[in-house]
């Protein structure tokens, strides 16, 4: 007994040894096809990255077979290549609509709560983690000690958002909800507690789809501009230091910048998506009157880079591919 106690004790001082008290490297990434033999993975782990954020289509299930749904994350997790990821880092994440289980799928998708448990099984979420005692995935971590604290919060974009509105116009898919939600009530309170009440130096958002952007007409935030409207009103309202959103969905990698009245730096959306797959076309050539940099249709996945040295975090953004440098100039947050 004596000895069992020995070792349980150890292995919490080995384990408090593990965790840094700074995270200085973070990456993510969206839109992994489990059925195309392109990997990102091994890029990933050479940039040695101490947390990997999921966001969203992280399978390609569309689906309402539970079974099926299981059969895919099981071969994504499977992958040699993400195994190695595993090994690296801690994994977190959220979804979007394709491992949701149907395609731009909103509150209304049938199957939602059996879909959450296989999203946590294969995230390997524990059972005693708090976003099992409620409907939807989101989630918030913590990364990092003292003034060097991160917040990981992770939105849900599926569970309770309305239906988007299918356009007549054969340049848009959909035309903005003005009556609309993206969160749900539930969320928007647990959300403003997030932000309200944190000591973190550095606020990550995780939305699987782009809050920023909001010229194209397929799926973002502005199709529902009361919720954007009311994200926006709730940062300037609570000022959380250095809030950053991380999207996915587009099949593209770009990076946003929008001034908020009553927030000391413009607000930052960093959208890196295509992990396995992005546009086919290299000519295309969508209007973001936000974008800063350039838009990259390259296989890429985000890298975000923390130097913790001066009075306050530098924070640098990285478009990578397979390359050894990134896709596009890093860019240097204000």
């Amino acid at each position: 007994m004596k000895k069992s106690l020995f070792c349980i004790l150890l292995c919490f001082i080995l384990a408090a040894y593990d965790q840094p008290t700074s995270v200085t490297r973070i990456a993510f990434g969206s839109c992994s096809d489990e059925d195309l033999t392109e990997r990102m993975w091994p890029a990933i782990v050479v940039q040695k990255p101490q947390l990997w954020i999921w966001l969203g289509d992280n399978i390609y299930g569309d689906t309402h077979d539970m079974g099926l749904l299981r059969k895919q994350y099981d071969q994504q997790k499977a992958d040699p290549q993400y195994q190695a990821l595993l090994k690296t880092c801690p994994v977190i994440g959220t979804w979007d609509d394709h491992d949701y289980g149907q395609n731009d799928g909103g509150k209304f998708y049938a199957k939602k709560n059996e879909s959450k448990e296989e999203l946590l099984r294969f995230l390997d979420v524990p059972a005693n983690n708090p976003v099992r005692t409620h409907a939807g995935v989101y989630n918030s971590y913590s990364y990092g000690t003292g003034a060097k604290k991160i917040k990981v919060i992770l939105l849900d974009t599926r569970s309770f958002r309305d239906t988007v509105l299918h356009s007549q116009d054969p340049a848009r898919r959909y035309d903005p909800n003005p009556e609309g939600d993206m969160l749900g009530e539930e969320q928007w309170n647990w959300f403003e507690q997030q932000i309200s009440n944190s000591d973190a130096a550095i606020h990550i958002i995780g939305s699987s789809i782009q809050f920023i952007s909001n010229d194209h007409g397929y799926e973002k935030w502005g199709n529902f501009p009361r919720s954007r409207e009311r994200m926006i009103k709730l940062l300037a309202k609570y000022k959380p230091a250095r809030p950053i959103i991380i999207s996915g969905d587009r099949h593209i990698a770009e990076v946003s910048k929008l001034a908020i009245n009553g927030l000391p730096q413009p607000l930052y959306d960093f959208t890196s998506s295509g992990l396995t797959h992005t546009w086919a076309s290299k000519d295309m050539i969508e209007k973001n009157q936000y974008r800063i940099g350039q838009l990259v249709i390259e296989k890429n996945f985000g890298m975000i880079l923390i130097d913790w040295s001066g009075a306050s975090p530098k924070i640098t953004f990285e478009i990578r591919g397979h390359a050894k440098d990134p896709l596009d100039a890093p860019i240097t947050l204000e």
